[in-house]
């Protein structure tokens, strides 16, 4: 039986005359693409064009929110109260829908960016407040979030379908969540080192931490982060890696969520 697996980015991470990230040049390896809603990153014309370029190539589109935080590009822990946060998110997929109407283009899933995507990985609160905004916008939403996480919990909790993402060019903790930036090696910009890591993912259905950790799991979508200046190069790798191996690269949407 051929394994199916996503290959995601973040991206529309620019702002004003700002671009960040070659969006175009993601757009020709990846099958789904977390459009910035304009918190963390991204304006309404950025957004527009990316949802425009995405429906061209056939790539499936998602909301990627953020907190409210452009200086520090949404990595910068924010402590809200659940409601507020949920308000937020749901502000921001409704910002994403208008824009990808435009491209008469749906918006298919929901993954958090940078600090929001860590801090609700750890907090029950925070993963049900993003699942109510899912569930009260478009409950046929995907949540997409980091495999075994409260995310994933508080998805399948809600009703949601949930889909099991998986970094390429992050590290992991023991206990399964990403490494923090701020420490050394955290984040991978080595084709090869991510290779590595994706087949064992996807073949072995392992993670293996950075002290080496065997962490078993079962992904649905691997991330590639667009803004890294590596993204293209690394993602091109991943991709080609994959097929030589066998695996068929599909939109989110084509994945069956176990």
């Amino acid at each position: 039986m051929t394994i199916k697996i996503n290959l995601n980015a973040d991206m529309a991470e620019g702002f004003g005359a700002y671009d960040i990230g070659d969006d175009t040049g993601i757009l020709r390896i990846i099958g789904s693409a977390n459009i910035a809603c304009g918190f963390h990153a991204g304006d309404p014309l950025t957004m527009r064009r990316v949802v425009e370029d995405a429906r061209q190539r056939g790539v499936t589109v998602g909301a990627h929110p953020g907190f409210n935080d452009l200086w520090g590009f949404g990595r910068r822990r924010i402590d809200m109260r659940p409601d507020d946060l949920e308000y937020m998110v749901a502000y921001q997929i409704g910002a994403l829908q208008a824009l990808a109407a435009y491209s008469d283009v749906k918006v298919t899933h929901l993954k958090p960016h940078g600090a929001l995507n860590n801090m609700a990985a750890e907090n029950r609160d925070y993963a049900l407040a993003i699942g109510r905004a899912i569930k009260a916008v478009d409950r046929d939403i995907i949540y997409l979030a980091l495999a075994g996480s409260e995310m994933e919990r508080a998805g399948r909790e809600l009703g949601l379908r949930v889909a099991r993402e998986g970094f390429c060019d992050r590290q992991y903790d023991d206990d399964g969540n990403l490494t923090s930036r701020k420490i050394p090696g955290a984040v991978l910009h080595d084709p090869a080192a991510a290779v590595r890591q994706v087949l064992d993912m996807v073949v072995n259905n392992t993670i293996t931490s950075r002290n080496g950790k065997a962490i078993p799991c079962k992904v649905h979508s691997l991330c590639v982060h667009g803004d890294e200046p590596t993204a293209v190069a690394l993602a091109r790798s991943v991709r080609e890696n994959l097929e030589r191996a066998g695996v068929e690269l599909v939109p989110l949407t084509d994945m069956v969520l176990d």
